[in-house]
């Protein structure tokens, strides 16, 4: 900083601006406050329909999210500035006092272009022999201008740097940095420098103490946006990928992994969701970065120049962190591209591992070779870009490949067009790969079932929907329906997979509004105000959906997700079809009994379906534990008491999924906690005393348990609701009898439209 700068600074334009944001920061906090309390809780409470309940409503939350992102980042600039403008008045401050001092002691400071110099203030003639006589007075005095110059520099080159990367991180809208002063932003920054620094050392050179810096220093910045979008675009793509292969390349970093090897899954998970960070940034040095990124997903970059190729690499660095959704789907059709290139459009497999290839992945779980594992993996973590994948094209029928089927009834076999979705779920060879265990990997076809959980319920796989979900759009219904529909064709795609079952268990306790549709089979659909669908709703047969729960009901863990829905949804409609106060357009009949009995009717089916699924995994060829299932439906208890509680519905705020969307508030969710509090309870009492299998040994006994279930939730929405009317009709006791219906008639359904699905036990 020039001396005359500082010394004649005047601050009342930055006094203004540091007054300017502390006003605006209050602005902001106030309509913060009104988005999150009025905006948004208006929203999550609204009846949604159609377009609305998919566009509108995720409109509005991602609006009501950019106002507490401008009020964190508008903090954090009146910090900044505050900061800048205290240091330099007090530097200023400094510099006229060392001017005073050095007056006393018949010094002047004497400033030019570029520069200053100090000297004794006597006529020019005596000057040289007094500088002699005052020379440590007058190098002191230097000395202390200097440093007072310096720090007010720094000061305030660290403010334009850091102001600068904040305005450079959000193209559009706001960021959501939030520093608490100027030096904590200007440390991320320095930080992120050396370490990328560190990180373009050849692997052979990295010391295991450098390496511990760099690993501390990825995890003391997690979730760190400056930090990481500096790191990331100071590295580069090709340094970020040249860094991951070739510390895993035995030849070069043996240094490194003699001595931190059982370190090397945390540095793969520190960097990864560091560039996961970076990758949200608007920045230039990101544009750049994630645009070559793309470009080098085919290229070689190991140490002779072959395998493994960027994909390979990269894809090992996205397990975790939400990466920007428009670079995963970039990267997916680029992956996709050189997937079909390196297996002939899908004739054969490809990534296999040979002996002496380099690890790439520390997980544990598989290799890292095969860079879809990878790359579904973070799918399964960005929802959006998740549904627009799989919903692209692999290949079309026009394209040479082998896929073919009847196109026209004739016999005859032409091509088809894949999509991403038919092709990894129905057609890949999957290559083999081992865990660290020495056991078959199975984290490739795991995270594409996690991925799909994702595309499909539109919030991140083995988590539950929030407040803020939006309704099912007409991509994540499609995607739904072409899962159905895969599966019903092939149940072996499932069962042979049975670990997939937990994600599309979720799945399908997501899409029971539509899977109750398709089970009424009525053809003018006056059933869709029984069970109302917000948003899109998927277009499904009965055929389907029996095979779909009768399938999904064979393991543990998707059971427990479909069961614990089901029941929380027939307790929130039950709530929903008797308050007194649903609009007549919304009703399904006038008579409110004979609701009641078709939603028990439904939820009983539902039931009855899965439970013949169960008996087949228990007393079939699985031979699947009957106490694993009880289990299974008690642990869900900690999932629903915790973000969401048990507001899992319908309910009252007319939500299209059983345990997505807004929560359900007031009377269902009293219902549906009561009625899963009963269905634990006895869940944890046949897990303990191991009393058998309930489903297959004691068919009757599931009826009675089920229906006890729509008994008691019928009594209780009626009781909430004061209705004493359907109390004298006996409700209760219809929905009992309508629910053990719905669960006889799940077993004569399977026997007619799915009798394949069943063994003779």
């Amino acid at each position: 900083m020039d001396l005359d700068a500082l010394r004649n600074a005047d601050f009342s334009s930055l006094d203004d601006a540091v007054d300017d944001w502390s006003t605006m920061v209050g602005d902001l906090e106030k309509l913060m406050d009104a988005a999150e309390k009025g905006l948004r809780g208006a929203s999550n409470q609204a009846r949604w329909a159609g377009v609305n309940a998919t566009v509108s409503k995720e409109f509005i939350g991602k609006t009501a999210g950019e106002f507490t992102d401008a009020h964190s980042q508008a903090s954090s600039i009146h910090k900044i500035l505050q900061d800048t403008r205290d240091e330099l008045k007090l530097y200023k401050g400094q510099l006229a006092g060392a001017f005073e001092r050095g007056r006393q002691k018949n010094l002047t400071v004497i400033a030019y272009e570029g520069g200053f110099t100090v000297t004794t203030n006597v006529p020019p003639e005596g000057r040289a022999a007094q500088d002699k006589d005052n020379k440590d007075d007058i190098i002191a005095l230097r000395d202390e201008i200097q440093g007072i110059l310096d720090k007010a520099t720094e000061s305030d080159s660290t403010a334009g740097t850091v102001l600068m990367a904040i305005a450079d991180q959000s193209r559009l809208g706001f960021s959501d940095v939030d520093y608490s002063d100027r030096d904590s932003a200007a440390k991320a920054l320095k930080d992120a420098e050396d370490l990328a620094d560190l990180a373009k050392q050849k692997p052979e050179d990295l010391s295991p103490s450098e390496f511990d810096r760099l690993n501390k220093g990825l995890k003391d910045h997690a979730g760190d946006e400056l930090f990481a979008q500096r790191f990331a675009g100071r590295l580069g793509a090709q340094g970020s990928l040249d860094f991951w292969a070739g510390l895993n390349d035995p030849h070069s970093a043996w240094k490194v992994r003699q001595a931190r090897a059982d370190q090397f899954d945390d540095l793969q998970k520190n960097l990864s969701l560091t560039l996961a960070t970076a990758s949200q940034s608007d920045s230039a040095d990101m544009t750049t970065w994630k645009s070559n990124m793309v470009d080098l997903v085919d290229k070689p970059v190991g140490r002779s120049g072959g395998f493994p190729l960027g994909g390979q690499v990269m894809s090992n660095l996205m397990r975790w962190g939400d990466y920007d959704d428009r670079f995963l789907v970039d990267y997916g059709d680029k992956l996709i591209e050189t997937e079909k290139k390196f297996t002939s459009n899908g004739r054969h497999g490809a990534w296999g591992r040979t002996g002496g290839d380099p690890l790439l992945n520390h997980t544990g779980t598989d290799s890292g070779w095969d860079p879809m594992t990878g790359y579904l993996k973070a799918l399964s973590n960005s929802p959006d870009a998740a549904t627009d994948f799989f919903n692209g094209t692999f290949v079309t029928k026009g394209e040479d490949h082998d896929f073919t089927h009847d196109t026209d009834g004739d016999g005859k076999q032409g091509r088809r067009t894949l999509s991403n979705f038919d092709y990894l779920f129905e057609e890949r060879d999957w290559p083999l790969d081992q865990d660290d265990k020495g056991e078959d990997s199975i984290a490739g076809r795991n995270n594409l079932a996690a991925a799909l959980e994702a595309a499909t319920t539109g919030h991140p796989a083995g988590e539950l929907p929030t407040v803020d979900t939006p309704a099912h759009n007409r991509e994540q219904t499609k995607l739904f329906e072409s899962l159905v529909s895969s599966i019903s064709e092939d149940t072996g795609r499932l069962t042979n997979y049975d670990y997939m079952s937990d994600s599309i268990g979720q799945i399908a306790s997501e899409y029971l509004p539509d899977i109750n549709r398709a089970m009424t089979n009525d053809t003018d659909e006056d059933t869709n105000a029984l069970f109302p669908v917000a948003g899109a709703s998927a277009s499904l047969n009965h055929r389907d959906v029996t095979a779909l729960l009768v399938t999904v009901g064979q393991n543990p863990e998707g059971y427990a997700a479909v069961e614990v829905g089901n029941k929380a949804y027939m307790a929130n409609l039950m709530g929903y079809h008797m308050n007194p106060d649903l609009p007549a357009g919304d009703r399904y009949s006038k008579d409110t009994l004979f609701a009641i009995d078709q939603l028990a009717h439904g939820s009983g089916e539902v039931s009855g379906t899965l439970a013949i699924g169960r008996q087949e995994a228990v007393a079939g060829p699985a031979k699947e534990s009957d106490t694993a299932y009880d289990n299974a439906v008690s642990q869900w208890k900690n999932a629903v008491s915790g973000g969401i509680g048990t507001g899992i519905g319908v309910g009252a705020t007319f939500i299209a999924s059983p345990v997505g969307g807004a929560v359900a508030g007031g009377v269902a969710s009293t219902v549906s906690s009561m009625i899963l509090e009963d269905l634990f309870r006895d869940a944890q009492a046949h897990a303990q005393d191991n009393a058998g299998s309930v489903m297959a040994e004691k068919w009757e006994d599931g009826i009675e348990k089920n229906s006890a279930y729509s008994e008691r939730a019928a009594e209780l929405a009626a009781k909430t609701h004061n209705r004493t009317d359907l109390l004298d009709e006996s409700i209760d006791e219809k929905a009992r009898v309508a629910t053990q219906r719905g669960f006889r008639d799940a077993g004569t359904n399977t026997e007619y439209m799915a009798p394949h699905l069943k063994t003779d036990i």
